[in-house]
């Protein structure tokens, strides 16, 4: 299994990593990928990184921090570069549920992290809440471009899924969709195609069912992996084999 979603830097996990990294070898991962959040958040992963041959990061800034982490294009692209095992951008988008970060700073860095994606070939990990019409408009700007697109822990209507579709994005899948109350999310992933899908834990937090309201980590994967089978009706080695060539060939990862 792959975590292709979790902030490792992130409490209580960061302070027991080696605890963490062997749970998650026990349970069957085979590669975990850290998400930055800030510039700080990046400091550390860079640390995590050189832990375990599993793990990966990412430099991004997340839209929640864009008010007080400024960052450009230039930035970005240098971040990424400064270390082999970083092999994605973000965690970016927008997000207009929370007054955070104002709309247009969001949207500036939003679009600097999707420019700088383009120019390496590497995925963005996209957030996007109460914000469907802005991201999608936005990201299909780019189309032409070609960007990699993955939606983290996507929550979205089926029809944001499927014009994002459109642009051959990948969603992931988190604890989410093991929640009583996600029939409709539910119903959505059931209609993503299978060859577009990943799973995340977005640890330390969203733990899935039967771990809801405890702090998440990677090895929990194994039951989002099983839900989501159960979704696609078929079995959770399908699923799993699926979602980490996807994982492989979205990150260009043997």
């Amino acid at each position: 299994m792959i975590d292709s979603h979790c902030h490792l830097d992130h409490e209580p996990m960061f302070s027991d990593l080696k605890n963490v990294i062997k749970r998650s070898k026990e349970n069957g991962l085979e590669k975990i990928l850290s998400i930055c959040t800030t510039h700080e958040s990046f400091k550390k992963i860079i640390e995590i990184v050189k832990l375990d041959p599993i793990i990966y990061g990412t430099f991004g800034i997340h839209p929640h921090e864009t008010s007080s982490e400024k960052t450009t294009k230039n930035d970005i692209i240098k971040n990424v570069n400064s270390n082999d095992k970083i092999i994605g951008i973000g965690e970016s988008g927008l997000d207009f549920y929370y007054n955070h970060s104002a709309k247009d700073e969001q949207i500036i860095s939003f679009k600097n992290h999707i420019e700088a994606s383009i120019e390496l070939n590497v995925p963005i990990i996209v957030h996007s809440r109460n914000a469907e019409k802005e991201t999608f408009e936005i990201l299909n700007k780019y189309k032409n471009l070609n960007p990699k697109i993955l939606m983290h822990c996507f929550t979205g209507s089926s029809e944001f899924a499927y014009k994002l579709l459109t642009l051959n994005s990948y969603f992931s899948a988190s604890g989410i969709i093991t929640f009583k109350n996600s029939i409709d999310l539910q119903k959505t992933f059931k209609l993503i195609p299978n060859d577009k899908l990943l799973i995340e834990t977005d640890s330390p937090y969203l733990s899935p069912v039967p771990f809801r309201g405890k702090k998440n980590e990677p090895s929990f994967i194994k039951y989002t992996l099983e839900k989501l089978a159960q979704i696609k009706d078929t079995n959770t080695e399908k699923i799993e084999k699926v979602t980490n060539y996807n994982f492989k060939s979205l990150f260009n990862l043997n």
